[in-house]
């Protein structure tokens, strides 16, 4: 099971070590940090623009598989057995899904057992002594499941006991420490790898919780859409009340990406002033199309200017102006940003 990250890297290679053949599955969720976050703004630009999971395979050179879970996961989103981590984050019963779904897949395609870079102690959920054995259990995958990182740590595994794998080959890192990894990727020749673990989910993100825990509120049941997982990713989001809000972009690289919802949603952009692309969520009247057209002059060039000229659209509707008085700091409460 390949996250992209430096202890799934270590735990291939140290099975290819022994001879053993590895093919590496990588599972899309949509709540990954990676990839288009970084190529949609202009802050992240200059950073290296890959997928860690494929660039994982490529230095492993082995195959990699990436599965679409999207819509399975929400199961686990939406209600963990196991419940939520610091945030809306259900790692347990992710571990425990993704294993399953893994389990799944060796047995259609032939493989003999899974490995993951699973490290006792590192992280506070999903790997402790007491919920790796749980993991295993729960997920089907029982002994067939090998954490070369920690095995000495752990039971003997079906891999180990076959004499498929060399129990004293193996390793018994624990602890939030990189430092045995590290050393462990200097030995293999790693020089790059994926900065801190790899763990790219957007759930455990504090401020992305917020915002998701604010959609499934004013929506009055806890679902989501794919839509849903990347507008949460992108802008400002203001809720001036609680049947609509607006998502303001931040920068000219948010804007282009939300222009791609602009037929989706009733949006809103600046005529006059040089301003962002702003996406009303929700149904709204007169007097409040007006608040946003003044919220979005507020986030323009011309916040200082007595008027601002905004285009509203709505559906297919033609576009219509608006010349609004930019809302002032004060006059914008602190409870509207979510």
């Amino acid at each position: 099971m390949i996250s992209g990250g430096l202890d799934s890297l270590l735990a291939a290679r140290v099975m290819q070590e022994q001879g053993i053949h590895v093919e590496g599955i990588n599972f899309y969720t949509g709540f990954c940090v990676e990839g288009h976050t970084h190529a949609i703004r202009q802050k992240d630009r200059k950073k290296e623009k890959r997928n860690n999971a494929l660039w994982v395979a490529e230095q492993l050179g082995i195959k990699l598989h990436i599965i679409d879970i999207v819509e399975d996961y929400k199961q686990v989103v939406l209600n963990p057995k196991h419940g939520y981590g610091a945030h809306l984050n259900p790692c347990l019963d992710c571990k425990i899904f993704m294993v399953g779904k893994a389990l799944s897949w060796i047995r259609e395609k032939g493989f003999d057992f899974i490995i993951t870079g699973e490290v006792i102690g590192q992280r506070p959920m999903s790997q402790r002594k007491q919920t790796l054995p749980v993991v295993s259990r729960e997920s089907g995958a029982e002994d067939l499941l090998l954490r070369p990182l920690c095995a000495k740590n752990l039971s003997e595994t079906l891999p180990e006991r076959e004499g498929w794998v060399d129990r004293s080959k193996l390793y018994d890192f624990s602890g939030r420490s990189r430092k045995p990894q590290i050393a462990l990727a200097e030995r293999f020749g790693f020089k790059d790898y994926a900065q801190p673990a790899g763990g790219c989910c957007f759930l455990t993100d504090p401020q992305y919780a917020v915002k998701l825990a604010d959609l499934w509120q004013a929506r009055g049941s806890k679902q989501y859409e794919m839509d849903d997982i990347m507008l949460l990713k992108v802008g400002r989001h203001l809720r001036p009340a609680s049947h609509y809000k607006l998502i303001i972009s931040r920068e000219e690289g948010e804007g282009n990406f939300m222009r791609g919802y602009r037929h989706q949603y009733p949006h809103l952009m600046t005529l006059s002033h040089p301003g962002p692309m702003a996406l009303i969520d929700g149904q709204v009247n007169e007097a409040e199309i007006e608040l946003a057209a003044r919220l979005v002059a507020r986030y323009s060039q011309g916040r200082d200017a007595q008027e601002v000229v905004v285009e509203f659209t709505d559906g297919d509707q033609p576009p219509r102006e608006l010349r609004v008085k930019p809302l002032q700091p004060h006059e914008i409460p602190a409870e509207w940003m979510v």
